[in-house]
């Protein structure tokens, strides 16, 4: 099968290889799929350039956990009625060194759910990682009907489909984004409003427009960094839930202030999610794909043969939305 992997760390240019490997078989309660999309995220391009130093202890790596394609067989234990059916992976490089940057994956049932019918195998590469840590950050505390939500960087990957999430239960949802390009992105997939968390003071400008009311929940892209501007917007008891701390990756936190207005923090990665919380976030996303009821936003889908720049378009920092790998 054809297969892309890498068996040191380093560059992308320098350490991904692209050529033939022997198709897995599918064990008990697995099923091969037969991939004809993945998609790349930034844990992905971290850890191929070192980001967990043992993950090559094991031998080499196929890279990335999302992706999309069809069941082509599957092991005991799993209905016969499965083969041939539409499905998106998510989880797949996780524990393991086999991700979805290959023609065939073999992985657990319940980590290839049915893809809708009306859902392109481009969005289907969507699901997994982005789709699923914005509805933990949104749900995880339970319904936002009638509160006020946050969603920082709400042009990205995450964040569009957190503003999405949260205005489909009802709440009022400010965003901040860093161009006017990105703004108009957070507005059309349902942000009320838009700040600039370029500007000096942006927390001030969200509690101008909040009304009055502070922000009761945030979804956050960079938390390190944007602490400081929430502790002006956020009120007593609020909770932050963020999946990320790129430019600040070990942040001190002002523990006296934040103790006093009782603030929850919630951190969030798809593989620590509860079991139940990841079946909750595919029912609800497969419902709404089927109606086709969410934006997708898919920054530029690539041949296989150009994997190494899907790399690197993640690691610029500045693509806003998914990048997709065909197979």
């Amino acid at each position: 099968m054809k297969t892309c992997w890498f068996d040191q760390f380093g560059s992308a240019r320098d350490v991904l290889q692209i050529g033939d490997r022997q198709t897995p078989e599918p064990g008990p309660g697995e099923v091969l799929v037969k991939l004809r999309t993945t998609g790349v995220n930034p844990s992905d391009v971290k850890k191929r350039a070192g980001g967990f130093p043992d993950l090559l202890d094991a031998g080499p790596v196929i890279p990335h956990s999302d992706g999309a394609g069809t069941i082509a067989a599957v092991g005991a234990g799993v209905p016969a009625s499965r083969a041939g059916e539409r499905v998106f992976v998510y989880q797949a490089q996780y524990g393991r060194q086999h991700g979805t940057a290959a023609e065939y994956v073999t992985i657990a049932s319940d980590r290839a759910p049915s893809l809708p019918d009306n859902t392109s195998f481009e969005v289907g590469a969507c699901v997994g990682i982005p789709i699923l840590t914005a509805h933990r950050c949104v749900f995880a505390d339970g319904p936002v009907t009638d509160q006020q939500i946050l969603v920082t960087g709400g042009a990205g990957r995450v964040g569009h489909y957190a503003i999405q999430w949260a205005r489909r239960d009802g709440a009022r949802v400010i965003a901040t984004a860093s161009n006017e390009l990105d703004a108009a992105a957070c507005r059309a997939a349902g942000a009320d409003s838009v700040v600039n968390h370029r500007e000096a003071g942006w927390g001030q400008q969200v509690f101008d427009l909040s009304g009055g009311k502070k922000i009761d929940r945030v979804i956050d892209v960079e938390f390190g960094a944007n602490l400081p501007e929430l502790l002006h917007c956020v009120r007593i008891g609020a909770t932050i839930a963020t999946y990320s701390s790129t430019v600040v990756p070990e942040p001190t936190l002002p523990f006296r202030t934040m103790m006093f207005m009782d603030l929850t923090v919630r951190m969030v990665i798809v593989y620590a999610m509860p079991e139940r919380a990841k079946a909750l976030a595919v029912a609800d996303t497969q419902k709404l794909l089927a109606s086709d009821a969410l934006q997708h936003r898919i920054a530029d889908v690539l041949p296989f043969e150009e994997m190494a720049q899907a790399h690197e378009m993640i690691e610029t920092g500045s693509i806003r939305g998914c990048v997709i790998v065909g197979i």
